[in-house]
């Protein structure tokens, strides 16, 4: 293997140790400890092994942490008044809506509740048209950690190709608002693309489908940094990403692992985003 690993956990570390220590210098100045509140309805098993982790994160970090767990019968109007209630809270300055909801729940009208000011996630229509605008905002979290992982290791985008493989409004789409705002020619692919063709002429590759080892090892440009988003189970169990991991890191010049690349610096990012909202109040 001639790649190096971008070992997201222990960026993750530093970015949370960083949180910490400004929220030490806040408390200490301004009397202001930054508050996030978490909204988990029913009892999916991913979702509550996704808040855990994010709870644990902002106990670490010093964050007044607060969970309101809703039975899988919670009707719409319940959710929206808890939310509508956060926002009015002084005490909270970060609101996430943990996803996926039950399916009586209209997920899309319960985020637009959320106050923009307070929208960790950064999924409101107001942080998107921001950051499509080129204005200053809160950032999706997988995005901004990705550009995070990528200043860590010392590549700028600025001049570079950057090929992003996905088109969602989680990663895909913000994931290419970032990089052209940071200079880079960005191609978005997509299932009508030509895969090989655009990714062989990338400098970064951005992997973002959900899609076990569609990206091949073989299309990588040699010395391409490739970033992989994506975390599928195999039917044996095992842990894979969207790019073809083995084959790739015998071309890339840096390669994120799956598990421990791009995840871990989601919950760090969120901590991160929610800091920058307790500022901002």
């Amino acid at each position: 293997m001639t790649a190096r690993l971008i070992d997201g956990k222990a960026v993750a570390a530093k970015v949370r140790a960083q949180v910490k220590a400004e929220v030490a210098r806040l408390k200490d100045e301004r009397g202001l400890l930054p508050g996030l509140a978490v909204v988990r309805v029913g009892e999916d098993p991913a979702s509550k092994t996704y808040v855990t982790s994010k709870r644990k994160a902002a106990e670490e970090v010093g964050f007044y942490s607060v969970e309101h767990h809703l039975d899988a019968s919670a009707s719409q109007a319940e959710v929206l008044g808890l939310v509508r209630q956060l926002n009015a809270d002084a005490r909270v300055h970060g609101i996430l809506v943990q996803l996926p909801l039950p399916r009586q729940l209209d997920s899309e009208a319960l985020l637009l509740a959320i106050d923009p000011a307070k929208d960790v996630d950064a999924f409101h229509p107001v942080n998107a048209g921001r950051l499509f605008q080129g204005k200053p905002g809160l950032r999706p979290c997988t995005p901004a950690g990705v550009m995070r992982l990528l200043e860590e290791i010392g590549f700028s985008p600025a001049a570079k190709k950057a090929v992003v493989v996905g088109r969602s409004n989680i990663v895909g789409r913000p994931m290419a608002m970032l990089l052209l705002a940071a200079d880079a020619t960005v191609t978005i692919c997509h299932r009508k693309s030509d895969l090989p063709l655009e990714i062989g002429q990338a400098d970064l590759v951005v992997a973002a489908v959900g899609v076990p080892r569609l990206v091949k090892g073989a299309w990588i440009k040699p010395g391409a940094v490739v970033i992989d988003v994506g975390i599928n189970r195999t039917p044996e169990g095992k842990l894979v990403g969207d790019v073809e991991f083995e084959a790739a890191a015998q071309l890339a010049s840096w390669i994120t692992p799956v598990p421990g690349g791009v995840g871990p610096m989601t919950v760090a990012m969120l901590m991160q985003n929610t800091l920058a909202a307790a500022r901002s109040f």
